[in-house]
């Protein structure tokens, strides 16, 4: 009986880890596309059914304390740590869409779209767009 216990609870786990991988939601590390840097870990939660990410670390310890200083209203000059970055996405199909993706370091806002590749689930495709233009970056799963 232990034995089906505990092979029960293997497959329970194994499924559960399977169907976390092809999920945007999570913690995930930012890979800047220029340098190729690792540079922030984001979680991607989802909030009044709408998905969200907030900076959870910073990787560089000297940038830890950085605040928003291109930010405007209530987030200007809060710390980047617990700032959240990309707002009200909704689902459409394997798609997340409708919503923003704020970039602290520039000061941009722009039209967002992640979904996750199809070559590896632990690879997030982060799509920041205006009209026609659109820069992607791939972020890891931590």
């Amino acid at each position: 009986m232990k034995k089906h216990i505990t092979l029960l609870m293997l497959l329970f786990f194994a499924v559960s880890i399977q169907a976390q991988q092809g999920t945007i939601f999570g913690q995930w590390k930012t890979i800047d596309d220029e340098t190729g840097e690792a540079m922030s870990i984001i979680e991607i939660y989802k909030k009044d059914g709408k998905v969200f990410g907030k900076i959870i670390d910073i990787l560089n310890p000297a940038n830890r304390d950085k605040t928003c200083i291109y930010c405007k209203g209530e987030d200007y000059d809060k710390p980047l740590i617990g700032l959240d970055i990309i707002k009200n996405l909704e689902k459409d199909d394997d798609e997340y869409e409708g919503g923003t993706i704020f970039d602290p370091e520039k000061g941009k806002e722009y039209k967002a779209k992640l979904w996750i590749d199809e070559d590896d689930k632990n690879v997030l495709n982060v799509r920041g767009y205006i009209a026609f233009l659109f820069r992607t970056q791939q972020w890891v799963r931590r």
